[in-house]
């Protein structure tokens, strides 16, 4: 089945560039310096709110492009960058802080920089993205979810008390769920690299 360029859906994703899901997309691409900025300058309660109206457009944007069948190709890229760009963010600016360790800044960055090879392999072979698993968005949820609460966890007091085993519990989590993800998507690449050469 062909799209027709118009609808689209994550099997068949349209051309389109012009849609409301990534302009959502764009939009989330665009606070990533606002939220670094508010974080390095220790606005943390506006880098909360920013992370807040992300996580929000995250949402909107993946349900109406589904509903709307206006899962794009360029969607299936500014989604996910603008989700590892606030990951990267968020990271950087919390380890500067030494809110976070570095380590962590370290695991999380040499995974990313793992798919960015695996991404430029799959176009050398012809292929497009391969589209983000169930599994990469969890990890993702999580990452998202840990930075605000360790945010919290430095304002003190009884929510800071709350927040920081939860927020670490996330990033932990996450952090495993992220590695797991991108070695189900190298071993997806490895099965390519394969079917082509046997081909």
């Amino acid at each position: 089945m062909r799209n027709d360029g118009l609808a689209g859906t994550a099997e068949h994703p349209a051309d389109r560039v012009l849609t409301v899901p990534n302009a959502l997309s764009a939009l989330r691409l665009l606070l990533v310096p606002v939220f670094a900025a508010l974080i390095l300058g220790g606005h943390d309660l506006w880098a909360l709110l920013v992370l807040a109206v992300s996580g929000a457009s995250d949402w909107l944007d993946g349900r109406l492009a589904r509903r709307w069948q206006q899962v794009t190709r360029l969607g299936q890229v500014l989604d996910p960058a603008a989700d590892r760009l606030f990951i990267f963010a968020a990271l950087l600016g919390m380890a500067l802080r030494e809110l976070v360790p570095w380590w962590l800044v370290v695991v999380i960055v040499a995974r990313d920089l793992g798919i960015v090879a695996l991404g430029l392999l799959l176009a050398r072979l012809g292929r497009g993205p391969l589209p983000v698993s169930d599994l990469g968005k969890a990890a993702t949820f999580a990452l998202l979810y840990a930075f605000p609460l360790i945010l919290l966890a430095s304002l003190g007091g009884p929510v800071g008390a709350v927040a920081r085993p939860l927020g670490w519990a996330f990033a932990m989590w996450g952090t495993a769920l992220y590695w797991w993800a991108g070695l189900r998507y190298a071993a997806h690449v490895r099965v390519l690299m394969r079917a082509r050469a046997a081909a």
